[in-house]
């Protein structure tokens, strides 16, 4: 079975590449809630969180921070959610384990439906802005 976020990982999809390490990625969401809106996944294909080992589960969480302070000083954001999916009927749509940090902007509202579509400057930009606030 195909899996989008293996193909990314094996660098046969294109994607905007915000951190990475030996075992997890962070990059921007294709179909955005809001601007900036990030995944960060491990490089291990898992379906589900309960699929994995929990020490994995922890050091995938443990980047949260670390990307959501690079996300949110790039956007200028007044917060963030994070959602995590499991299963078809939680609405995950990639089965492969990822988190979804979501800036939020005062602005514009908390809305969990709606997405953007960006072009692909857009995001190339993006990515280099919050590249440059995660240390």
């Amino acid at each position: 079975m195909s899996c989008i976020f293996c193909d990314i990982l094996d660098r046969k999809r294109d994607a905007h590449f915000l951190y990475e390490d030996n075992s997890h990625l962070a990059f921007l969401d294709k179909y955005p809630i809001d601007v900036g809106h990030s995944l960060v996944i491990p490089k291990e294909h898992h379906e589900k969180i309960t699929d994995m080992n929990p020490d994995d589960v922890g050091k995938v969480f443990t980047l949260v921070p670390k990307i959501a302070k690079g996300i949110l000083n790039a956007t200028k954001a007044d917060a963030f959610s994070l959602g995590q999916n499991n299963g078809r009927a939680a609405k995950q749509i990639i089965p492969h384990v990822h988190i979804h940090i979501i800036p939020r902007y005062n602005s514009t509202g908390t809305i969990w439906t709606k997405r953007q579509i960006s072009n692909n400057d857009e995001l190339s930009e993006l990515a280099k802005k919050i590249r440059s606030f995660i240390i």
